[in-house]
């Protein structure tokens, strides 16, 4: 008669199923950065798209939607645009292949390699890279449709109540915009290495 043994198929399934459980976790945090790096590479091509919208407004002696000749923008207007979209278009390029970079690495990456301290640091910084490239993109196209705004209806220094209003309203809501997406992505970022290394220190327990 046996005591305190146990059936081992039990002991063996009930060990199988603890280490399915362990595993879970940091699973759950590499579908999170996928799925991230995923939207965040979407977003930069729609972005992407309006950029090369900008480039084709950059154009000479374009005549602003005002009809006054002193609202018209002049070569300044152009070449500010023209430098702006580019530097925006830099930066969405930037953000998304560092994105594709860490994807690959996420995806491939073994478990023990994943919980590494420093591979959680370059994960870490990639991924703050990757971001911060893209808000930099947001403001610099932003400034460019500033000067879409002029050139299209009208310059500011007009006194054109139209670009007036539509500058206005873009700034606005920019700002509003990245108050939400930069503390949101801040804490999506630092919660996401907080939770691999909380599932190192349990394993090590």
């Amino acid at each position: 008669m046996q005591r305190g043994g146990g059936d081992p198929e039990t002991g063996d399934a009930r060990g199988q199923g603890a280490a399915k459980k362990s595993k879970e976790p940091i699973e759950n945090v590499r579908e999170i950065h996928q799925k991230a790096l995923d939207d965040l590479v979407n977003v930069n091509s729609l972005f992407t798209l309006a950029v090369f919208v900008g480039l084709s407004l950059a154009r000479q002696g374009e005549r602003s939607l005002e009809n006054r000749t002193e609202c018209d923008a002049g070569a300044n207007n152009a070449k500010r645009l023209v430098v702006n979209e580019v530097a925006s278009f830099a930066c969405f390029l930037l953000s998304s292949l560092v994105a594709k970079a860490l994807k690959i690495h996420v995806t491939i990456c073994q478990e023990e390699d994943f919980k590494h301290t420093r591979n959680q640091v370059v994960r870490g910084c990639m991924l703050l890279l990757s971001v911060w490239a893209s808000v930099f993109g947001c403001i610099f196209l932003t400034i460019s449709m500033v000067d879409v705004i002029q050139i299209k209806v009208g310059k500011l220094s007009c006194g054109s109540v139209y670009a007036w209003r539509a500058t206005g309203a873009l700034i606005a809501i920019v700002l509003l915009a990245l108050s939400i997406y930069v503390p949101f992505m801040m804490n999506a970022i630092f919660t996401s290495v907080k939770n691999v290394e909380r599932k190192v220190c349990t394993n090590k327990q």
